[in-house]
C-alpha cells in the first residue's frame, strides 16, 4: 500500500479516487481503529512474539524485538487474520495492559508505566488513620489503572 493517503495522526489508509479493491484499504483501516480505540494489550513491552496469539491481540513491541517484529520497537502489534498488523504509537497514546490492569503511555520515546508506590510502613507512632486512609488511596488509584500498587 505505498503512496496511498493517509490520515495525519495514526496513518490510517484513506481512499484514493477512482482506486480499485476499496474494501481492502477500507477493511485495513477497520482493523487498526478496532485495536487503537479504547486500546488495551495482553502485555508488554515484549521482545519475542507470541507463539499462539488469538486474532484481535495486541501488543507492546519491545525495542529489542526479534522474528516478525524485528524493527517495529514501540510499536502496538496486533495478530489479525491475515498476520501481524503494526501501529506507530504517537506521544500520549495510552493503553491498558490486560496482564496487570496497568496503563501505559507513550511519551514520545518509550512507553512508561505508572510508579509503584509500596504501603505504608514503620514509625511506631505514625497515627494509624493516616495509614489506612493512605493505603485506601493507593488501591483507589491502583483500582482505576493510575499506579501499581507493590
Amino acid at each position: 500500500m505505498t503512496d496511498m493517503p493517509i490520515t495525519p495522526r495514526f496513518a490510517l489508509p484513506l481512499l484514493a479516487v477512482a482506486q480499485a479493491q476499496k474494501e481492502v484499504t477500507h477493511n485495513e483501516a477497520l482493523t487498526l481503529l478496532d485495536a487503537l480505540v479504547h486500546a488495551a494489550i495482553e502485555a508488554g513491552p515484549l521482545a519475542t512474539p507470541p507463539a499462539s496469539p488469538a486474532v484481535g491481540q495486541c501488543w507492546i513491541v519491545d525495542a529489542a524485538a526479534t522474528g516478525a517484529w524485528t524493527g517495529e520497537g514501540n510499536a502496538i502489534a496486533i495478530w489479525t487474520a491475515g498476520g501481524w498488523r503494526f501501529a506507530a504509537p504517537r506521544a500520549g497514546v495510552q493503553v491498558t495492559r490486560l496482564a496487570d490492569g496497568a496503563r501505559l503511555r507513550f511519551d514520545g520515546g518509550a512507553w512508561t508505566a505508572p510508579a509503584t508506590i509500596g504501603a505504608p510502613a514503620g514509625g511506631a507512632t505514625v497515627d494509624s488513620e493516616a495509614r489506612s486512609a493512605i493505603a485506601a488511596l493507593i488501591l483507589n488509584l491502583a483500582a482505576q489503572g493510575l499506579l501499581i500498587s507493590g
